[in-house]
C-alpha cells in the first residue's frame, strides 16, 4: 500500500530528475471558469507527461541486480517513454509492448529513448500474455503503469508540489482536478492532498462514454468500461480502476467529472492560446472540466492538472483550429 512516507522517499529519489513544473494562470481562464484557475503543466516534465515520476520512482526502488536484467511496460504512449527515459538513464534494457495504433509520436518517441518496441494489434492480440511470455523469457520486471505502489509514490510527488505550491500563492481550499485512466496519478496525488493540503478535494476527470472511474465512485466498486477506443482522449482509456488505485479514490475522491471530446480538443486550444502550452486531449479533460462544467465544481479556486502533451501535430492542429475565442 502507498503511504506518505513512500511518496516523500520518491520525491527524494525524483530530486535532480525531474522538472518541479509550476503552477501557471491566466485571467482568460478565469474568467471562462468563473473561478480563479490554477494550471499545473504536467506536459512540460521530462518525456511529456507525468509518467516520468512514476516510472523513475518504480526503477530506481528496484534492487540493483533485478534492476540490471532490465524491465517491461505495457503502454499506449506516455509510460512508455517515462519508462524508456528512466530505464535509460539508469542504463538497462527496457522492453515496452504497445498498440499498433498509438499516436505515431508516442511510437517514434519511445523508439528514440532506446526502448525495444513490440507491437501488438489491440481487436486480435493479447498484450498481457504477450508481456508475461517476453518478461518470463528475459528476466525482465514488470513496471505497471498504475497498479503499482512505487508508481503511484510517483505520481503523489505531482500533489506534494500542489500543496507548496498553492501554499505560497495563499491558497489552502480548492478542487484538485486531475486526468484519470488507471488512477495511478490520481491516487497519488490525493494521498499527497491528503497529508499536507486536507482543505483539497481532487476530482478525476475522464471523456464521456469511458468515465469507468466517475460510475465506480457513483457505485461504490469497481465498474469497467464496454470499450478500449473511440475517443481522442486515448492516454486515459482503460479497462477500469485499478485494483490498488481505487480503494484510495473512494476513500477520497469527490465525484468524478466526464468531459466530451470536443470540450477536451477546445482546452487544449485555450491552454495554447492563454498559457502558451502543448497539451494532448487526454491530458486536458481536467481543464476542460473547470472550463466548461463550472456548475459542477465549488469554491472560488480549481486547480487542474494537465498531465500530458505527447500529441500528433495533425490532432493538434484540428484542436487549433477549432478556435479559443
Amino acid at each position: 500500500m502507498t503511504s506518505l512516507a513512500m511518496i516523500e522517499a520518491a520525491a527524494e529519489r525524483l530530486a535532480g530528475r525531474a522538472r518541479r513544473t509550476p503552477l501557471l494562470s491566466a485571467p482568460a481562464l478565469d474568467e471562462i471558469a468563473g473561478r480563479r484557475v490554477l494550471v499545473k503543466p504536467e506536459c512540460l516534465q521530462l518525456t511529456g507527461s507525468f509518467k516520468f515520476r512514476g516510472a523513475w520512482a518504480a526503477i530506481s526502488a528496484l534492487d540493483p541486480a533485478l534492476r540490471a536484467r532490465g524491465v517491461i511496460a505495457l503502454s499506449s504512449g506516455n509510460h512508455a517513454q517515462g519508462v524508456a527515459m528512466a530505464a535509460r538513464l539508469h542504463g538497462v534494457p527496457a522492453v515496452i509492448v504497445m498498440p499498433r495504433d498509438a499516436p505515431r509520436v508516442k511510437i517514434e518517441g519511445t523508439r528514440a529513448l532506446g526502448a525495444e518496441l513490440v507491437l501488438y494489434d489491440r481487436a486480435t492480440d493479447d498484450r498481457d500474455a504477450i508481456a508475461a511470455e517476453l518478461a518470463d523469457a528475459r528476466g525482465l520486471t514488470p513496471i505497471q503503469p498504475f497498479d503499482n505502489p512505487a508508481v503511484i509514490a510517483g505520481q503523489g510527488t505531482v500533489g506534494l508540489e500542489i500543496a507548496e505550491q498553492a501554499a505560497d500563492l495563499g491558497v489552502s481550499r480548492a478542487e484538485v482536478l486531475v486526468p484519470c485512466g488507471g488512477g495511478g496519478l490520481s491516487a497519488g496525488v490525493a494521498l499527497a492532498l491528503e497529508a499536507r493540503a486536507p482543505g483539497m478535494r481532487l476530482r478525476p476527470v475522464e471523456p464521456e462514454g469511458f468515465d469507468d472511474t466517475a460510475r465506480s465512485l457513483a457505485a461504490g466498486r469497481i465498474m469497467g468500461n464496454d470499450r478500449l477506443a473511440g475517443s481522442v482522449c486515448d492516454a486515459i482509456l482503460t479497462p477500469a480502476p485499478g485494483g490498488l488505485t481505487f480503494p484510495i479514490l473512494k476513500r477520497l475522491c469527490g465525484p468524478g467529472l466526464a468531459v466530451t471530446d470536443d470540450q477536451a480538443m477546445q482546452a487544449v486550444a485555450q491552454a495554447f492560446a492563454r498559457l502558451r502550452i502543448v497539451a494532448e486531449p487526454g491530458g486536458a479533460v481536467a481543464l476542460a472540466a473547470a472550463l466548461f462544467h463550472r456548475s459542477r465544481i465549488e469554491g472560488e479556486t480549481v486547480i487542474v492538472v494537465v498531465s500530458g502533451g505527447n500529441v500528433d501535430a495533425a490532432l493538434f492542429c484540428r484542436a487549433l483550429e477549432g478556435g479559443a475565442a
